[in-house]
């Protein structure tokens, strides 16, 4: 027997191949199958981790809520430096860590599945709301604060998708782009 297919694979070690998958995929990629054969192992070792293909879904949904935003926002309040360093900072990381990879598949997915509309429309408004909470503690009013937080959030997930990272400038991008976003209002 092969040594790898007598590894033990974790509920982690399914959830990184579907993700890889979707990824690659998008959601109709995602079959039990091919990761299996994938990770060298059997759809067996997969059942010890999740009852079905809908809750592996279900798992890549809720790690691309809590991981993909709820942790970040929660490391983003705890900086404790400027505003403005903040803003920067956060760009910045979710580039360099594809942090938004998972957006353009997420929200080609909620277009035709209710359920996870809900979840990316509440997973965006977080999003929303704490690029917004960012922009006010920089000193912006709340309209603007509001306007500058959702571009900053769709500059994110679309700069990503667009492959920013794949350019060796994408940091002075970034960079010149937060400019403009942080300018003061006239």
């Amino acid at each position: 027997m092969n040594s790898r297919k007598s590894k033990r694979l974790s509920r982690e070690d399914w959830l990184k191949a579907a993700i890889e998958e979707f990824e690659n995929h998008g959601v109709d990629g995602i079959k039990v199958v091919v990761i299996a054969e994938r990770l060298e192992s059997t759809s067996g070792s997969f059942y010890w981790h999740f009852k079905d293909q809908p809750d592996l879904l279900k798992a890549l949904l809720a790690y691309w809520e809590v991981e993909m935003t709820d942790q970040i926002i929660k490391y983003s309040r705890s900086y404790d430096g400027p505003p403005e360093k903040r803003i920067i900072d956060l760009m910045l990381a979710v580039i360099e860590q594809d942090a938004a990879n998972l957006d353009h598949g997420i929200s080609v997915w909620a277009r035709r599945d209710p359920n996870v509309r809900q979840v990316f429309d509440r997973t965006t408004q977080k999003r929303f709301d704490h690029a917004a909470w960012m922009f006010r503690q920089a000193g912006f009013g709340r309209r603007q604060a509001a306007i500058r937080g959702r571009l900053m959030v769709a500059y994110l997930m679309g700069e990503t998708s667009a492959l920013l990272k794949s350019n060796p400038r994408w940091k002075s991008t970034v960079k010149a782009e937060f400019e403009v976003l942080i300018r003061s209002e006239d």
